[in-house]
């Protein structure tokens, strides 16, 4: 091995990486470089990633493909935060004799978001705060949650976080996935219904589910089109589980109240996306695992993975 280590931080998009860990443990035996922009476009992302011994990627932004992998002669280790990073083709990277070490992960900042976006499409909090910042006042009715039936897609932990935090409000807690039971959602506070009567009855429908081939595209147009006229959908799970086009004809159409997504089928979101200009829907920039715990936990596994590499 030849020092110094050159290590690659990619996707830093706020440039904070380097200080939310020591990185001065490594002294000596390491040179990095911290990317800031995301290369989505497959000759250009190999050129960059050549030089490095050592990546460190942000889970699910960059994917690295065996495409990819078997082009990086140098690399011997990827650090991933999280514990499991679908966008990493371990086969390939096995294969290859690339090593992959994953990071801890700080579960309460998925559904913090969720919560935080139902309130923010329920009260319409975006567009009031504008109306300040314009010289404005009321402009818009909020929606009560007490009462209202939230739909959950999926019990497991997230899910039944969400469950509570529903109870906590005062609301109707239904729920279902493929594998759901009677027993397992009562012990979460909610009543199991079929996928059909979810959609049907919800007033607010939120997805919490792991992206699979089994699971990709599970919630498609019919789904969707059972929407009452009043009701909410939120996704901050992965995008590829819902038919995207469906829902923003549904939105286009405003044949629902609206929607709140913080996760979509290509990220960075593109410029001209439908997303970025209806005004029916809230979006955030999958910003549901950026927090601070979050990230002290991510680099600062990463900095101790690198050195039981080195070592």
């Amino acid at each position: 091995m030849e020092f110094p280590i050159p290590i690659a931080v990619l996707d830093d998009y706020q440039n904070v990486a380097l200080s939310f860990a020591d990185w001065s443990a490594l002294p000596e035996k390491a040179q990095i470089t911290v990317f800031t922009d995301h290369i989505a476009e497959e000759t250009m992302l190999i050129k960059r990633l050549q030089p490095f011994q050592v990546i460190c990627v942000m889970r699910e932004r960059t994917p690295l493909t065996r495409q990819i992998l078997s082009q990086l002669p140098n690399l011997g280790l990827i650090v991933s935060t999280g514990m499991r990073n679908a966008s990493i083709d371990m086969q390939a990277a096995a294969e290859l004799g690339i090593a992959v070490a994953p990071t801890g992960y700080h579960a309460s900042g998925a559904p913090e978001l969720t919560w935080g976006l139902i309130l923010g499409i329920a009260r319409h909090i975006v567009a009031e705060s504008a109306s300040i910042r314009g010289g404005g006042w009321q402009t818009t009715v909020g929606k009560d949650l007490k009462g209202k039936t939230i739909g959950i897609v999926g019990l497991g932990r997230i899910g039944s976080k969400i469950a509570r935090y529903a109870a906590a409000f005062e609301m109707n807690v239904i729920a279902w996935s493929e594998n759901l039971t009677e027993e397992k959602a009562a012990l979460q506070g909610a009543r199991l219904v079929t996928k059909e009567g979810l959609f049907r009855d919800s007033d607010f429908i939120t997805i919490h589910l792991v992206l699979s081939p089994r699971s990709k595209g599970i919630i498609t147009a019919k789904e969707l089109t059972l929407m009452k006229s009043t009701a909410y959908f939120i996704n901050t799970s992965r995008g590829p589980l819902v038919e995207e086009r469906a829902l923003i004809e549904l939105l286009q159409e405003k044949k629902i109240a609206g929607a709140a997504i913080d996760v979509f089928d290509e990220e960075p979101l593109a410029e001209d996306h439908p997303f970025r200009r209806l005004d029916n829907i809230l979006c955030t920039p999958h910003i549901g695992y950026v927090t601070e715990d979050t990230y002290r936990i991510f680099y600062r596994d990463t900095v101790k993975a690198i050195l039981e590499w080195l070592q």
